[in-house]
């Protein structure tokens, strides 16, 4: 099948804090390009006071629909939100398909969904980006046709009227809840048998799920592309010191992910909030690796997340030549240890760090323990580090490091 000629166009409203404009336009075409997209063309606007009929000026316009005749251009993709009106007013003058960059997100989430709930949570998403640009439209929304921005819910809900839309997404915000409670239930069971939670966050395409991979076997697909993990997956670790701990792979992040994103992908990113310690795993080899370390700070702090420990995990080290650069890289943080997931090199490293930091939830302890509650023993031995045990007459003489959680039951014993 013939891949989808795209033009992009970047738009540029020169606000100090935005990325560079080359930055957008690559990473918009690498998720072109993820979503089985060619990019023919690329084309910068300079807006400084955007119009309510097309965003950017008519001349702009009239240029893209030279430029989409001349190149028998399929889809026409805008950097920037585009307003219902404002996409339908393109689409009259320049005559192919029109979308934004938020709904060819969209399009790729869908594509990458496989878990029920994944799948709810993108139509969510889909449907409440669909929503306020159906005012004014009617049955004009069927000329999209397919192709890229079009595909899980769109296409079988392009038909249906705003009433119909928002009980459907009533529907989906009320299973997604349940979803979120069982969840909550299966968070709380981990917690109260004081198994420390570790979520990985990072840049998409940053090597998350390589990473899971290298440390727990999970053995999940890994591929060179923007959103290949959508779906929350955990994984149970034991590390060198013998403590149990749960580690959570989640959707990756991008420069400026769209809110209703997040609000859509809440129950998933939950992990990332209740985790007792991330970890952020970064692409050294990407020439912006700073600006995307920067994007995931700025989700964290949309997730209320941002005050959580955190290790920096340098990946794809395997990728950079100098290793100098590397180690200086290195002190430059906190608490970062350099990697190289597909490889395995330093993840021993990685573990060591790991226990490091997960040290201070864990509690000493020294006790006398009565011959009528060995279910404490086999508890130490289960989820913590005995150091020394000692079998008297009446008792049994403890010694062990345990989760906080449960450091507690030995607590009325401790004399």
């Amino acid at each position: 099948m013939a891949r989808e000629k795209v033009l992009i166009v970047v738009i540029d409203f020169g606000l100090k804090d935005s990325w560079p404009i080359e930055d957008v336009s690559k990473e918009l075409e690498e998720l072109v390009n993820t979503a089985g997209g060619e990019v023919k063309g690329c084309l910068l606007c300079r807006v400084h006071k955007p119009t309510a009929a097309y965003l950017i000026g008519s001349g702009k316009i009239e240029e893209i629909a030279g430029i989409c005749s001349l190149q028998e251009i399929d889809t026409v993709i805008f950097s920037h939100d585009l307003k219902g009106n404002q996409q339908r007013n393109i689409e009259e003058v320049v005559k192919v398909k029109i979308i934004d960059r938020t709904q060819l997100i969209l399009d790729i989430f869908a594509h990458h969904a496989k878990s029920q709930e994944g799948k709810m949570q993108v139509e969510l998403a889909q449907s409440e980006y669909l929503l306020p640009r159906l005012v004014g439209k009617g049955t004009e929304l069927s000329r999209l046709g397919g192709g890229i921005g079009t595909s899980g819910p769109g296409e079988t809900k392009l038909e249906v009227d705003r009433r119909r839309i928002a009980e459907r997404i009533a529907k989906l915000k009320q299973s997604l809840k349940e979803l979120e409670s069982n969840r909550a239930l299966n968070r709380k069971r981990r917690q109260d048998q004081g198994i420390p939670s570790l979520s990985l966050v990072g840049y998409t395409n940053a090597g998350k799920t390589t990473l899971l991979n290298s440390l727990t076997q999970a053995g999940q697909v890994t591929a060179d592309g923007l959103f290949t993990t959508l779906d929350s997956l955990s994984r149970q670790l034991v590390l060198p010191n013998h403590q149990k701990i749960v580690i959570s792979d989640t959707v990756g992040f991008i420069h400026d992910l769209p809110h209703h994103l997040i609000e859509s992908f809440k129950a998933t990113l939950e992990e990332v909030s209740e985790a007792d310690l991330l970890l952020e795993v970064l692409d050294v080899s990407h020439p912006n690796f700073r600006n995307l370390h920067q994007a995931v700070l700025d989700v964290l702090v949309e997730l209320k997340a941002n005050n959580k420990p955190l290790i920096v995990v340098l990946n794809k080290i395997d990728k950079v030549t100098d290793k100098g650069w590397i180690k200086d890289l290195e002190s430059n943080f906190e608490h970062a240890v350099a990697i190289s997931a597909c490889q395995g090199e330093n993840i021993e490293k990685l573990t060591a760090k790991i226990t490091q930091m997960l040290s201070a939830l864990l509690s000493e302890i020294e006790v006398n323990i009565p011959m009528n509650r060995m279910d404490l023993v086999n508890l130490a031995h289960k989820e913590g580090q005995v150091y020394s045990i000692k079998y008297y007459n009446d008792v049994v003489h403890l010694r062990a490091r345990v989760p906080v959680q449960i450091a507690g039951k030995f607590k009325q014993l401790i004399p």
